[in-house]
């Protein structure tokens, strides 16, 4: 018997314990701050009224090493590192016991990967909840209770469980509207935070310069104005809502040597004053413009020198240049690569050392916290890393923690309120609007488009991507939204008035692609039955609607091609389509700008979808049949051929020149000239005309603002858009410029018959030029306005002169 009192007694105590642990939790809380370090007194850095620099001093002043180089490290989420949902005891007995810098894309399942699904992703509030459970635990379970920052991508939309799908990044900059791009990046920001994320890894800033790199439908443009422009409203709109907004890649990432990517990741092939004027133009205009929270700095070398254990990168450029005040995470493997694929390193260790003498502030890789702290804490006790160095990059971690308010609010405030903020049906109709505008018309011969239903009986729709909608998913934007498929699209359109056939004619590859590219071989039996399939009911129709390009698995990271044509059997697809002798529509679904020189001569009509969002059916369907009118501009060049790369905009004089067929350096003509379609090309199914240019002053000093207006008209009978475009040539220079330079753009909604003033403002930054010297300035001279409908169609131009000073 006393045995048992004497085990009623220890159980009491237990549980007495426990509650008044639990109560002593409770009582950090007090109104208007949190005792984190559980003292029981209001700590500078737990004060919300003093200064962010007094409170980080005060806050590094209390932490061990252990401590703050847990503030240098992601700890990735559910299924990837973390391999519990929610915190477990263990969690006691791992490196996060002393806290973590930030915790990535926890619990948001990811498009079809379904190691990454989980209980918590959807209803949204579960989501909330399970952040603020772990929140809770860093705050009550840790010594000093310092919170951790959720990041997670947003390059296509927020990669959460049916968050709100947008079209991929170049689809994004077709659209070429600014404050479409604003709203996107509010919609981004708005849903991490109802999330509970804090940190959102876009907009992607990267230069699109080849048309084989895989990644290029993951970026606005190949022009670093166009980026800069969109990239600023797109962090602006991100951070207006309380979410650290992280640009990627920094830097110089975008231009592999062959556009080869996957094991290479490296040598871009780029002079520095290129590199300046083209690759970091966007990084330096978003952080001058929008003061980004984070970086996130990229996998290659330049110059032979890797970005991530680049002091001149990190250091020198992004902070003493350039201004950043953020903190700056590295790709996954970019430091691994020091060692095993840069060998500027003899090991991980020695690459570990590099880095965080450079700059980098957070490793982010898919590997355990503890593969990098244990070096990095032997670094720090053999003294090859100085804690100087440490609370540097320590500070900059926790002064965006402080200045996204995680030391005031760190929770979620109402979760339940969650399902209220994200995928409102507001936010589906824009998903809608942003895929419709991102539509660009390519080609209408004779205004076969819109189709005029009135006048149809039978269409087909066929080709490999009519009926498919796994494009519309990204590994970086949200998962398991439902999609239309462009048949399903126009079925629900005008299934009741018309009859709608479909064929799907061919796969999107054949058997021995990539290898057919160079060696074509003979379609198999099944192959040319498909195709025959297609024509034979494409002969019974009265139009034929062909939905050709590329998939998910032929575009994205580590995906670059060697060709740029159609894939597979599609080329052959076309060409049988257009011998039956019916109109043919091309609606192209792709990433890569592709090399359509056929499909230009002979398709009548082409649209340009890219990888447009889950609205793609109706978007599509509403546009080939009138009820919008497609007004997108191409952001990238389309070339004619892989052997005419690197072809873009802008270009140097002469680079991208025409040959001499005659005269003293003529000796005939051996090569194809010019793009297939220029950057900033597009048409409606409307007209406009330009008129009354006027540029004030016509003289003016370097640091003077250059004042452009014009008037805009709709000559058409439809409603429509115009993207009008200000390009800027410096005429005489110390130092070759290029032939134009984009300075000004603007979407403009026209009714038909109307008329707008469109005005600009040309600053001295738009002027400057980087001199002999490598200094931006602006020199006397004169400069050519060029307003046009693309950088080839110029409607009016005018000059103006900079004075000597």
């Amino acid at each position: 018997m006393r045995i048992y009192k004497v085990l009623f007694f220890v159980l009491c105590l237990f549980l007495l314990t426990a509650a008044g642990k639990k109560a002593d939790k409770q009582k950090i809380y007090h109104k208007g701050w949190i005792d984190f370090n559980k003292n029981g007194e209001k700590d500078i850095f737990e004060d919300p009224s003093k200064g962010i620099d007094a409170r980080v001093a005060d806050l590094l002043s209390q932490m061990t090493m252990e401590e703050k180089t847990c503030q240098m490290v992601t700890l990735y989420g559910y299924s990837r590192i973390l391999k519990d949902e929610l915190p477990t005891p263990e969690w006691k007995h791992r490196a996060w016991k002393d806290g973590i810098a930030n915790i990535d894309e926890h619990l948001n399942s990811i498009a079809f990967r379904p190691k990454t699904e989980n209980a918590y992703s959807f209803p949204y509030h579960k989501h909330a909840e399970a952040i603020n459970t772990i929140q809770k635990w860093f705050i009550e379970e840790t010594r000093l209770g310092i919170p951790a920052d959720f990041t997670n991508e947003g390059t296509h939309g927020l990669c959460h469980d049916r968050a709100t799908p947008l079209p991929a990044p170049i689809g994004i900059g077709s659209t070429w509207n600014k404050e479409l791009v604003r709203k996107a990046g509010e919609i981004i920001g708005r849903e991490a935070k109802a999330l509970g994320y804090t940190n959102v890894y876009a907009p992607i800033l990267d230069v699109a310069r080849d048309q084989r790199w895989g990644r290029i439908l993951e970026c606005f443009s190949e022009d670093p104005f166009l980026i800069g422009e969109l990239g600023t409203q797109m962090t602006l709109g991100i951070q207006s809502q309380g979410v650290a907004s992280t640009l990627k890649h920094y830097a110089v990432y975008s231009i592999p040597k062959g556009a080869r990517e996957g094991n290479a990741r490296t040598d871009p092939h780029v002079a520095p004053r290129e590199m300046h004027q083209l690759h970091l133009y966007p990084f330096k205009k978003v952080i001058e413009e929008a003061s980004p929270l984070g970086v996130m700095s990229s996998y290659n070398d330049y110059d032979g020198v890797p970005i991530t254990g680049s002091h001149y990168f990190l250091t020198e450029l992004l902070r003493e240049k350039f201004g950043f005040e953020g903190y700056v995470v590295s790709d996954s493997d970019a430091v691994k690569f020091l060692s095993t694929k840069h060998h500027v390193a003899e090991d991980y260790k020695e690459a570990v050392r590099q880095v965080v003498e450079a700059g980098l502030n957070v490793r982010t890789n898919f590997k355990t916290p503890e593969s990098y702290l244990e070096p990095l804490r032997e670094l720090i006790q053999e003294g090859n890393i100085s804690m100087k160095t440490i609370d540097s990059r320590v500070a900059d971690v926790l002064s965006v923690k402080f200045k996204l308010g995680l030391f005031d609010q760190p929770y979620v405030e109402n979760p339940s309120f969650s399902d209220q903020l994200v995928h409102t049906a507001k936010y589906e109709a824009f998903a809608k609007q942003i895929t419709k505008e991102s539509l660009v018309l390519l080609k209408n011969e004779n205004k076969l488009l819109p189709l005029d239903i009135s006048n149809l009986k039978n269409v087909l729709v066929t080709g490999p991507l009519a009926d498919e909608t796994r494009y519309t998913y990204s590994r970086y934007g949200p998962s398991k939204n439902p999609a239309v498929s462009i048949l399903q699209g126009i079925k629900n359109y005008a299934g009741e008035k018309l009859n709608v056939e479909y064929a799907k004619g061919c796969d999107v590859i054949d058997a021995d692609w990539p290898g057919s590219e160079i060696i074509p071989t003979p379609l198999t039996q099944d192959e040319q039955s498909g195709i025959e399939a297609a024509v034979q009911k494409a002969k019974e129709s009265d139009v034929i609607i062909a939905v050709l390009g590329e998939d998910e698995k032929r575009v994205g990271e580590s995906r670059s091609r060697t060709s740029l044509g159609l894939p597979g059997r599609q080329f052959q697809l076309i060409q049988a389509l257009y011998a039956t002798g019916k109109p043919v529509v091309l609606v192209l679904v792709n990433g890569h700008p592709l090399t359509i020189n056929w499909e230009n001569k002979f398709v009548p009509a082409i649209l340009e979808a890219w990888f447009p969002g889950p609205s793609v059916g109706d978007a599509i369907a509403e546009t080939l049949f009138g009820d919008y009118n497609p007004g997108g501009k191409l952001s990238v060049t389309f070339p004619k051929t892989d052997g005419q790369i690197p072809l873009n905009f802008p270009c140097k004089p002469g680079s991208q020149a025409s040959q001499p067929g005659e005269g003293p350096n003529g000796y005939g003509n051996t090569r194809v000239l010019g793009p297939l379609y220029p950057f900033g090309y597009g048409l409606t199914y409307t007209t406009f005309e330009y008129s009354d240019l006027k540029v004030s002053p016509r003289q003016a000093n370097a640091m003077s603002d250059i004042h452009v207006s014009f008037k805009i008209s709709n000559t058409g009978e439809r409603d429509g858009d115009e993207v009008v475009q200000l390009y800027l040539k410096d005429e005489v220079s110390s130092v070759t410029t290029y032939e134009s330079q984009l300075r000004g753009f603007e979407r403009v909604k026209l009714l038909a018959g109307e008329t707008k003033t469109v005005n600009f403002i040309l600053h001295p930054d738009d002027l400057a030029l980087l001199d002999k010297d490598m200094n931006w300035t602006v020199e006397p001279g004169t400069f050519k306005v060029m307003i046009g409908s693309s950088s080839e169609y110029i409607h009016l131009t005018e000059e103006f002169v900079i004075l000597n000073h």
